[in-house]
Formats: C-alpha cells, structure tokens, sequence
C-alpha cells in the first residue's frame, strides 16, 4: 500500500520552478545584460566622438591656418584634376588628327624640344605614361613609356643641330645608355634616337649590347608615318602581357 507525501511536501514540491523555466530565466536576464551593454558601449562611443569633435573645433580655433591650408590643397587638387582631363582630351584630340613631324621641322627644334617631340610620338602611339625626363642627373634616359604591350621604353635623345651633317653619335653616348638603361631604370627595350647618324663602332655595340638605335632614315619614317616605333624595330622584346590580338 503506497503512501502519500504529505501536503505541505506536495505543495513544495509543486512550487520549485522546473529546469525549462530556470534556463528561458536565465536566458532572458543575459539579453538584458547585453542589450544594457551596448547601450553602454553605445553611449561611450557617442560622448569620444563629440568629445574629439569638440576637441578638433578648439583646435582648429588655436590654429586658425590649419583651414586655409585644407582649402590650398582642395584647390590644388582640383586644378590637378581638371589639368588631367584637359590634358587627356588635348591628347584624344591629337590621337584623332595624327601626330606628324617632318625632319626639317625636328632639325630646327632646340634639344629640349626634341625630347618633348620623342615624348609626344611615343604617347601617340599608345603609350600614355610617355614622360620627358632628361635634365641633370637623368642618368641617360630623356624619354620613358610603357606600351600597349607592358614594355618598359628608355630613350635617349641626341639632337643634332645640323642634322645629318652634325657629329655623329659614337660609343661613349651608348655606354652610359647602356649602364643605366637595364639596371637603373629597368628597362626593357632601351634606344637613342637622333636625327643625326651613328659611327659605325657605335652601331656594333648596339648590336652586342642589344640597343636600338633609331638615325635620322628610321625617325623620319616614325615621325612622318603612323606606324609605332616597335613595328619599326627589329629584335624587340616579346609582349610582358597578351596583345589584343592573341
């Protein structure tokens, strides 16, 4: 015959809270703990942010000339902006024409100009990086450019007032190119160009040292045609990355 418990021990029993109910408890209390924390956190955030917001205001205050300076930058970097678009539409323009050089025209240019003729050619060709470095301290390059093709372009100029009937451009010239052309600038297809004419020891130490060399013939055919420099050339580097036609 079973027994019964007695009442006051059925009620207590009846009473404890069922372990469902502890863990949803539970449960519900670590929600508001975090819920309370990021709000906190929150809270914190918003007063460093107004705090260092403040703290620039008064800074700025103290330095007046600060803002100014802001101002000269902004206006400098939009004129850099909009000299780059005028710049790149000056060149669509001339990519629309034709860029074209007759060799009476490059003889009578100063040797600077020339340079800038080399540049211009190259960038016409499809190289917008072309850029004119020569000045003191150029180390044999006056001409840089990538080409559609990833290769790397080091050009020096030689400008020959007289042209053809000027010095013409011997081993020492090609010597610095050679030292610097490679190892400084990394180039991967190195040239002089001149629209004078070579010595022939000149010539042949081009072709040991893999130089290009470009003479007064070869320049007045760029210059006057249409065709890129590297179709003219002969032994070029291959592509560094695929043509448009592979």
């Amino acid at each position: 015959m079973s027994r019964r418990p007695p009442a006051r021990r059925r009620a207590a029993v009846s009473r404890r809270p069922s372990a469902t109910r502890r863990r949803t408890g539970s449960r519900r209390t670590r929600k508001a703990q975090i819920g309370w924390q990021e709000m906190v956190g929150l809270l914190l955030v918003l007063m460093a942010a107004w705090s260092l917001f403040v703290g620039t205001l008064r800074w700025l205050a103290d330095h007046p000339w600060v803002p100014v300076l802001l101002l000269l930058a902004a206006l400098a970097a939009g004129a850099w902006w909009m000299w780059r678009r005028a710049e790149a539409a000056r060149w669509e323009r001339i990519r629309a024409s034709g860029l074209r050089y007759g060799l009476p025209q490059i003889d009578a240019l100063h040797h600077r100009q020339f340079e800038h003729a080399i540049r211009d050619l190259m960038h016409r060709d499809g190289c917008p990086d072309a850029v004119q470095v020569g000045g003191a301290g150029d180390h044999g390059a006056d001409v840089k450019a990538t080409d559609p093709y990833g290769r790397r372009w080091v050009i020096q100029c030689k400008h020959r007032r007289a042209g053809p009937a000027g010095a013409a451009v011997g081993t020492p010239d090609l010597h610095v190119l050679n030292g610097t052309g490679r190892p400084v600038h990394g180039g991967d297809v190195v040239v002089l160009v001149t629209n004078g004419r070579f010595t022939a020891n000149a010539v042949d130490f081009a072709a040991s040292q893999r130089l290009h060399l470009v003479d007064r013939r070869l320049l007045g055919r760029w210059a006057a045609g249409s065709t890129p420099l590297w179709e003219l050339l002969r032994a070029i580097p291959p592509p560094r990355r695929p043509t448009p036609r592979s």
